[in-house]
């Protein structure tokens, strides 16, 4: 799998497009007080059907068979309409037009305000979506669900942030996995001081969802929405500010690289050894054993480091969902489809064996065959068990905006520009700010925070 495709394929790259300006009719769906009879739900999965799905997942035919033969009336097409944003902009013109719309589309857990601005996306109650709630991680749930306890989508996998570790580097220089952030700190400078030529980590700042990610894990709450007009932008909050002086500090100090992630560039310094750790989701431990081979067996995996020891916490990088479209002509079968392909557990355990997701079901967290396995190019260690207890800690409160987009190009313009220049990232967090508040007012947003 190429390393574009797997990325993108577990969320790990692409940050939401907006929609500000276009939404669909609701098909002549239930509303959410109405809930669909089990009789119409049997007649319906009877009823021959053709749904359309846009999904970038590859080879998910293998998952949507397992669909197609306990509903055989009910067939799926599968359409690759692009990886993440390329698929939004598609999806945002066909809702523009009223036609041209798939029945369910992948969708990032942090896209999915996007489109329920907009109403774009079916709630999912009435076809019995909520009686999955126990099925899957407490967060994830709280990402696909509205203020007024809509289900919007099914998740389907997960990116709890941990870190990833050379532990030859870390002998060699007598550097003890750090548990906190200061302790983190103290052993970038001790690195790169003893060998100039390689650095403890590398924070790309091209990478906004990663920062996004660390926010989570330190309390940010950047983005808060009430209704669809009303809006708190804090990406300059306490916590941010902390995680500002504490990255833009070490990329100032020189004993941290910036370079870009997942560049040509980034993979060879993988696999030389210029960066000793890397602060990445669970995803990454797959992807890294396919694109630094050259450095099997040497890494391990751990926790990322604490601001607070005493209450262990995560963010998360990347995840998809599966949502229904609200003017689909297929509202059933769609929402039935999007249930069974996330939580059915041989569909669920497929994502994890054949595509390599990490799981949003807590069955498979906790399966002694999933969390049992123990790859050799990180030494034999149970990566999976570790990221399943990092995916607990994940904090169930953190929202995104509409907008996301805009959020992620300001970032980068700002924040991300401040760390490849090593100047002055909190200042940069201000003028992220400035310029974030500016946008949603001018799109008719009334705005708190800024």
């Amino acid at each position: 799998m190429s390393r574009r495709l797997f990325l993108t394929t577990t969320g790990a790259l692409s940050l939401g497009a907006a929609l500000t300006a276009c939404g669909g009719d609701s098909g002549g769906s239930p509303a959410a007080t109405e809930p669909v009879g089990q009789a119409d739900i049997d007649k319906a999965m009877r009823t021959p059907t053709e749904l359309t799905f846009w999904t970038w997942v590859p080879d998910i035919a293998k998952e949507v068979a397992l669909f197609e033969k306990k509903y055989p009336a009910v067939k799926v097409k599968v359409v690759n309409a692009g990886q993440g944003t390329p698929q939004y902009t598609k999806l945002r013109t066909a809702l523009k037009a009223g036609s041209g719309a798939p029945d369910l589309v992948q969708i990032e857990y942090q896209a999915i305000p996007t489109f329920t601005i907009t109403d774009s996306l079916l709630d999912l109650r009435p076809y019995g979506a909520a009686a999955l709630k126990e099925r899957f991680v407490d967060w994830t749930w709280s990402q696909v669900s509205g203020s007024g306890g809509e289900v919007w989508a099914i998740p389907q996998d997960t990116g709890p942030m941990g870190m990833l570790y050379r532990q030859d580097i870390f002998d060699e220089h007598g550097i003890e996995v750090p548990t906190t952030w200061d302790e983190f700190a103290a052993a970038a400078r001790k690195l790169h001081k003893a060998d100039p030529d390689v650095y403890l980590t590398n924070l790309a700042a091209n990478q906004p969802a990663a920062w996004h990610g660390l926010q989570w894990q330190a309390g940010a709450k950047p983005y808060a929405s009430s209704g669809k007009s009303d809006i708190t932008i804090s990406v300059d909050d306490a916590a941010s500010r902390k995680l500002g002086e504490y990255w833009g500090g070490l990329a100032k100090e020189g004993v941290i690289g910036v370079e870009p992630d997942f560049t040509d560039a980034w993979y060879a310094a993988l696999n030389k050894g210029k960066y000793a750790t890397w602060i990445t989701a669970a995803w990454g431990p797959v992807f890294l054993s396919g694109s630094a081979k050259a450095t099997a067996g040497k890494w391990r995996a751990a926790p990322l480091p604490q601001w607070d020891a005493a209450k262990p916490s995560s963010g998360n990088w990347g995840g998809s969902t599966t949502a229904v479209i609200r003017a689909g002509k297929n509202p059933i079968a769609a929402a039935v489809f999007a249930q069974f392909l996330n939580s059915d557990p041989a569909s669920a355990r497929m994502f994890a064996t054949e595509q390599f997701f990490f799981p949003a079901t807590k069955a498979l967290l906790t399966d002694a065959e999933f969390i049992g396995q123990t790859p050799s190019f990180y030494g034999g260690q149970k990566v999976n068990q570790l990221f399943a207890g990092i995916g607990s800690t994940v904090d169930a409160d953190f929202q995104w905006p509409p907008f996301l987009d805009q959020a992620a190009t300001d970032w980068t313009e700002t924040v991300g520009k401040s760390l490849a220049d090593r100047t002055d990232t909190v200042r940069a967090l201000g003028t992220w700010q400035s310029r974030l508040t500016t946008y949603a007012k001018g799109q008719g947003f009334t705005v708190k925070g800024g």
